[in-house]
């Protein structure tokens, strides 16, 4: 890393500290207006049209229903994600959703079997999404996340915004579980994930993804067996000086 972008490293996680300690314990609702409104014309909300997403795109639709949405289609999506994307596009009246994902013609050059996520996971990840995403995310110094401390023990200490080394990233639902969630749905009477009853209360590529058990951990079902339990978005943190 170049001296200058160490130092801008340094100086996007010491602006993240600070608006953390500002607005980190918000509500929600409030977090994001306030990410809206300190980030203008700068800030997108990437969703992955999960089994949690439609409250935090309730939340910005409600605020600002152009704010941009990015969401990564990394072609081996379950059937079932597609159609509730497109269902809550519409529910929503989300004005500026991104759809955003590899290249077919690289993908079978680098997957033509399409069994790379069994022999590496990871680098079928970084070409699917993570790549795409990134490259989806230069126009932007800012990002809103989905993620929450409940999901995984990856998250417990997750903060209500952060820094990676390129952007600031805010994460409005950091503090809520699955009550909060199940809530917010049902009060706005939200439409679940057609997989949420079927068993999988997280929900990503359909060959990486399981069905979940009562009681386990509710990503227990992503990247089952393989040790694995993040797709490499959220791994890069900024150094804090």
């Amino acid at each position: 890393m170049s001296r200058a972008s160490d130092a801008d490293s340094q100086s996007r996680a010491q602006q993240a500290a600070a608006l953390d300690a500002e607005i980190g314990q918000l509500a929600p609702e409030v977090i994001l207006r306030e990410a809206m409104a300190r980030f203008p014309g700068e800030l997108a909300l990437v969703s992955s049209f999960g089994a949690e997403s439609a409250v935090l795109l309730h939340m910005a639709a409600h605020i600002d229903r152009h704010l941009p949405v990015v969401f990564v289609d990394t072609l081996r999506l379950f059937p079932e994600t597609l159609a509730y994307c497109d269902a809550l596009v519409a529910r929503l009246g989300l004005a500026d959703v991104r759809t955003v994902g590899p290249q077919r013609a690289v993908m079978e050059q680098a997957d033509p079997w399409h069994a790379l996520f069994r022999v590496d996971p990871d680098r079928c990840c970084h070409l699917r999404k993570v790549e795409p995403l990134a490259e989806a995310l230069v126009p932007f110094a800012a990002w809103i996340t989905g993620r929450k401390r409940y999901q995984a023990t990856t998250r417990t200490t997750l903060a209500a915004v952060e820094a990676d080394a390129t952007h600031i990233k805010i994460s409005p639902l950091a503090a809520w579980g699955a009550p909060e969630i199940t809530a917010y749905m049902q009060a706005h009477d939200l439409p679940v994930h057609p997989l949420v009853a079927q068993g999988y209360p997280s929900i990503g590529c359909a060959p990486c993804t399981t069905q979940v058990a009562p009681g386990e951990d509710p990503r227990a079902g992503r990247w089952r067996g393989q040790g694995k339990v993040e797709c490499g978005i959220h791994v890069s943190a900024a150094r804090s000086g």
